[in-house]
């Protein structure tokens, strides 16, 4: 299934991009990046606390690597929140394999489990706490923290979430992603249930999408947009609205026609039918308490019969996960991990971090609906016939279907965009060319070739090249 973008009539796959198997992740440490400062010569011990739920806290734990590396410190496997909104108990090693961690990082980082007992009964002082401010730079660790960690031997670092700059130097920025995509690996009950769901799903289709919905209350009540329920939803959101006593008073129909508000499930199901998902799909949606209920899905179930969740497909195994919630949401992140479409309704964090999977991964197929546009053609709909309104969906959608040319050096969150752990396959002429005739292809011809039919050019995207460069410039 292909649709046509307007500007270049350059057909699209809607699901999987032609271009998969040209870029890979790559993450290696660099020959010049030193290894792991052994933990009796390190500079001291850092505590860190994380926040929010599971895929906020694991943008705090990636950081915390990296914070840890540029403190020279050793560090102590991070504590997961318990006081969030969800109140979820689970500790670090009920969701992840602590000890994997650990050992797959151990070049870069010293990690340890909790700080020695001597080292505690030394300590004149408890470990001195503080927040840092958002977005610290490198510069910023070195000047605050570490005069402190160098004098007090143990640091905690609270409310640890999107406390490090989105630009580093490209051989931390590279740790951040060995963190991310490889060294956080699922305990093992997690990682098999959530493939049982992902076997359970190809066994019914080879392929399917996968929806994070992110209609839950506290999402609707964060965005402080208005879906048409009445008296009923505005004292029920704003009760919700209440936790965050730092939320702006915000004009529901001015935040919808920016595009900060999360599609319904009818807009999702209209949105998949007009970029050209056909209505025997096979869809799994991956979404906590969905506000409004059974009502709210069922525009969606009637435009994808074929509706799976993880609770339909493993109902009896999730009942011990039931109290846990980011252990749920792991379930989730595996299943959209693997699916062949995943689609996001919002700009959190699952949406960025599984996107910056995704596309370390080859680019596998992520649509992020352009809700600024998408919502002018929603509240027009009635006025069009269904041809023009697929036409204006797929238009609109141009630039957000998880494509190589969206990625841009320093574009949005580095977890979104992982640009610097990115790179793409040498590209090889048919016969007998030499290395050195394969190096002198200008970048303009390298991309021609790339943008023509690969069959017909009888071009080799071999999975044995070298690293050529980083993203290149589309």
């Amino acid at each position: 299934m292909e649709y046509y973008v307007a500007s270049n009539h350059e057909p699209i796959n809607i699901w999987k991009s032609k271009y998969t198997d040209v870029y890979y992740g790559c993450s290696r440490r660099g020959r010049h990046f030193r290894s792991a400062t052994r933990e009796r010569f390190s500079n001291g011990y850092l505590l860190i606390a994380t926040s929010g739920g599971l895929n906020q806290q694991r943008t705090g734990i990636t950081d915390a690597v990296v914070v840890a590396r540029i403190l020279n410190a050793t560090l102590v496997v991070p504590s997961l929140d318990h006081n969030s909104y969800w109140k979820d108990e689970s500790d670090f090693a009920d969701i992840f394999d602590v000890d994997w961690f650990i050992s797959s990082l151990a070049k870069d980082v010293k990690i340890v489990k909790r700080v020695p007992s001597k080292v505690m009964r030394s300590m004149e002082k408890p470990p001195y706490t503080m927040r840092v401010p958002r977005k610290s730079t490198p510069e910023d660790y070195l000047e605050l923290v570490l005069p402190i960690l160098l004098r007090r031997r143990v640091v905690q670092l609270y409310k640890f979430d999107y406390r490090l700059a989105n630009d580093l130097d490209p051989e931390l920025q590279k740790l951040r992603c060995r963190v991310n995509y490889h060294a956080l690996r699922f305990t093992k009950p997690i990682q098999e249930l959530g493939s049982r769901v992902v076997m359970k799903m190809r066994e019914m289709d080879k392929r399917f999408i996968a929806v994070h919905l992110r209609f839950e209350p506290d999402m609707l009540a964060f965005s402080g947009c208005y879906y048409g329920g009445g008296e009923k939803e505005i004292n029920e959101l704003r009760e919700i609205r209440k936790r965050w006593d730092t939320l702006p008073d915000l004009s529901p129909l001015e935040e919808r026609k920016r595009g900060k508000c999360p599609l319904t499930p009818e807009e999702v199901g209209v949105m998949l039918r007009a970029l050209g998902f056909k209505n025997d799909s096979y869809i799994y949606v991956a979404s906590g308490e969905i506000y409004g209920g059974e009502a709210t899905l069922q525009p969606l179930r009637e435009n994808f019969p074929n509706f799976y969740t993880k609770e339909i497909l493993a109902a009896e195994e999730l009942k011990s996960l039931m109290p846990f919630s980011s252990r749920l949401a792991a379930i989730d992140y595996i299943v959209c991990d693997e699916s062949d479409v995943f689609v996001t309704n919002n700009n959190g964090n699952m949406a960025k971090i599984l996107a910056g999977r995704r596309r370390y991964m080859g680019h596998k197929r992520t649509i992020k609906p352009n809700a600024k546009k998408l919502s002018a053609l929603f509240m027009s709909r009635d006025t069009m016939e269904w041809h023009t309104f697929a036409k204006r969906v797929k238009s609109a959608q141009r630039g957000f279907m998880g494509e190589p040319d969206e990625m841009k050096q320093g574009r949005g969150e580095f977890h979104e965009f992982p640009a610097a752990c990115i790179c793409r396959r040498r590209l090889k002429r048919p016969g007998n060319s030499t290395k050195q005739e394969l190096d002198d292809i200008s970048e303009s011809e390298r991309w021609h070739l790339l943008y023509t039919n690969s069959t017909s050019e009888g071009l080799d995207f071999s999975k044995d090249t070298e690293i050529d460069e980083f993203l290149p410039r589309l």
